[in-house]
């Protein structure tokens, strides 16, 4: 087994265990252990470090598991949407839209907000157009 197919792993299961209720519980045991523990360290200066220290180093480790995790799940998320692009009768420039710069895809973004003020135009004469027939019918 390679490394990245191990820290892929890890970081899966840990990503998945962090996320479920018992993870939040012991969590908040530790927590409560270490108030509970204040009075019999004088609420000192170690006492205190205990917890900023182990959360501290927790909190950057997760930073890393949960990005990797999150990297290959919006990767299998565009892969999944540029295949519907394809196989529908959607636009092929819109596959693989990520790689765009930011300048390019506000060009694509106020090009589609065009798009949908004009469909809510369309959709408002509609609606009127549907309003005077009803007003027609009961006359």
């Amino acid at each position: 087994m390679t490394a990245q197919t191990a820290f892929r792993r890890f970081s899966d299961a840990t990503a998945r265990y962090a996320g479920r209720p018992a993870a939040f519980l012991l969590a908040v045991l530790v927590v409560l252990i270490w108030a509970l523990t204040g009075p019999l360290f004088h609420f000192g200066d170690t006492w205190q470090l205990v917890i900023n220290t182990g959360t501290t180093i927790i909190t950057f480790l997760m930073v890393f598991l949960i990005q990797s995790t999150q990297n290959r799940d919006s990767a299998a998320l565009q892969i999944k949407l540029d295949e519907l692009i394809c196989s529908s009768r959607a636009h092929n420039a819109l596959l693989a839209l990520e790689e765009l710069d930011e300048q390019e895809l506000e060009l694509i973004r106020r090009h589609y907000a065009r798009l949908a003020e004009a469909a809510r135009g369309d959709l408002a004469k509609f609606e009127e157009a549907v309003e005077d027939a009803r007003q027609a019918g009961r006359r």
